[in-house]
């Protein structure tokens, strides 16, 4: 069996003794605080650039019995689309700074003025890397903006799965629930959570969504996410986790059912001094919502004389299509997303 590139990398760079310390970057001021009076939403925090404005704090939900709607199976009733409420996927540490080597106008405000980094712990913002996951991590994001190999290339923009957790960064998404599953339809695929205790898949399986189990606790979903294959990465800054990761996942729902708060703690020995939590805010888009092509992407259903009605359609970027002109980089378009 092969051994995945993070894996061969990690023991090249451990090798080298240079490596042998690990400077933790810092923010001397993760939180953030409110935007000047005069500033606009969406012409200073719009990395993605559209017309709907990012939020720059996140909410504090607590877990606490639920009192909400809950579907045929007893299940809080959760169903609906969804979105992230601060950025997309292009930092994943400074959410509204932009791109590496693309800063957004809001890079150039004070950092206490952009939203917090989803690294909610350690408290300074940043993924406790070892020293060699750490050089692996700062080498894709130099090179994000010139490319010169196929590991510089993001896999989403060959349409492979974002994974976990950026499937929660790019675009809206829905949340469908049936008997003993909860269901997330994403722009770059699906993800099933099974709300049982059986095992998980056998270690030698490896999945870009990982395998997913869990259950209830009140008003928030908690899964064990296992069999990761370590491919798909974070954001464009190159972070990452390898295929030794394991995460738990919280998903913790307001009270009215109009927001809830992703707190994942990602747990890898091969790539982490210690686990880290991550916090992505999200809020419920209805058909009160105009529709757009971010947040609340989604089509109105043709029936007409009845009650307006918001769908998600499949997306029609899946893993294997290839680059999206059809030589991104010089890789081949019937090659592997990244060989590994």
């Amino acid at each position: 069996m092969r051994k995945t590139l993070v894996a061969a990398l990690l023991a090249a760079v451990i090798a080298n003794p240079a490596f042998a310390q690990e400077n933790p970057d810092s923010d001397p001021n993760p939180n953030s605080s409110p935007f000047p009076a005069s500033a606009s939403l969406s012409s200073v925090f719009n990395p993605a650039g559209f017309g709907s404005e990012w939020e720059n704090t996140v909410p504090v939900i607590a877990s606490a019995p639920w009192s909400g709607p809950r579907t045929a199976d007893g299940q809080p009733d959760v169903s609906g689309n969804w979105s992230n409420t601060i950025a997309n996927h292009a930092n994943f540490t400074d959410p509204q700074a932009g791109d590496p080597g693309y800063p957004s106008t809001a890079a150039s405000l004070p950092r206490g003025q952009r939203a917090p980094s989803r690294v909610s712990d350690p408290a300074g913002g940043q993924i406790p890397y070892l020293p060699a996951a750490r050089a692996l991590q700062q080498d894709y994001e130099r090179n994000f903006p010139e490319p010169s190999h196929a590991w510089h290339v993001e896999p989403l923009a060959r349409c492979a799965p974002a994974g976990v957790p950026k499937s929660f960064l790019w675009h809206g998404w829905e949340i469908r629930q049936y008997p003993g599953i909860v269901l997330f339809l994403f722009d770059s695929g699906t993800r099933i959570v099974h709300l049982d205790d059986g095992p998980h898949l056998n270690d030698s399986i490896k999945l870009w969504n990982g395998n997913s189990h869990g259950h209830w606790e009140g008003n928030t979903l908690v899964v064990n996410v296992t069999n990761n294959n370590g491919k798909a990465l974070f954001g464009r800054t190159g972070d990452f986790m390898s295929e030794n990761a394991t995460v738990v996942e919280r998903y913790i729902f307001a009270e009215d059912g109009k927001r809830f708060n992703y707190v994942a703690t990602f747990t890898d020995p091969t790539v982490y001094s210690r686990p880290w939590t991550a916090t992505v805010p999200a809020r419920r888009f209805t058909e009160a919502d105009p529709t757009d092509d971010w947040f609340n992407n989604v089509s109105v259903a043709n029936r007409p004389g009845q009650p307006l009605l918001h769908e998600r359609l499949e997306q029609v970027c899946v893993e294997h299509n290839g680059p999206s002109d059809g030589g991104l980089f010089d890789l081949p378009p019937d090659g592997p997303v990244i060989d590994r």
